[in-house]
């Protein structure tokens, strides 16, 4: 079997269906990236289209072979924040979110919605460094140096990103909290 990495090479050498390969590869991760950003199915599927354009333009541009999932995340992310801005807004959540989200949030049906929507009401660096550490999995090393900048500014973030999810929820779930002391 073929090594990411050998995909990587043959793509960049012009093979379409290596490209291709490495896109389907990745397509779930980031539609699922793309939707947490945008909120919507339909934006989404744009933002994620855009993103393969961008990414098969320019492929051959690509510098470290190891590290395609990481660009391609990275294309998907300032694709996003650049339709974000273009729209001037985020478009409100829907039931949609529930389905489409799976494993990588880890809680209740009731519970994704509110955390997505307290997603969604981040500063975008928050919303950023977040993604990348919670649900991509990224080291706040990887994080630092995907985003050139500093493991303390990384670290700053994803503190005060964290703090700011807990207070846009602190509301819904205190309530239950106290109630289930009784």
């Amino acid at each position: 079997m073929e090594t990411k990495r050998m995909l990587v090479v043959r793509a960049k050498n012009g093979d379409e269906e290596a490209l291709q390969t490495l896109l389907q590869q990745e397509k779930e991760k980031l539609y699922k990236m793309a939707y947490v950003y945008v909120q919507n199915k339909d934006d989404a599927l744009e933002v994620f289209q855009e993103t393969v354009y961008q990414v098969i333009k320019s492929i051959a541009t690509l510098k470290n072979d190891n590290y395609f999932s990481t660009w391609v995340t990275r294309i998907l992310i300032n694709t996003a924040i650049v339709f974000l801005r273009k729209k001037q807004g985020i478009v409100p959540l829907s039931q949609d979110i529930l389905e489409n989200m799976g494993e990588p949030w880890r809680v209740k049906k009731d519970e994704q919605l509110d955390l997505l929507e307290a997603m969604g009401e981040i500063e975008e660096k928050y919303k950023t460094v977040l993604l990348l550490r919670f649900y991509e999995d990224y080291s706040i090393v990887q994080i630092s140096k995907f985003l050139n900048c500093p493991e303390g500014t990384v670290k700053t973030n994803i503190r005060r990103g964290l703090a700011a999810l807990k207070k846009k929820m602190k509301g819904v779930y205190a309530d239950v909290r106290q109630n289930s002391h009784v």
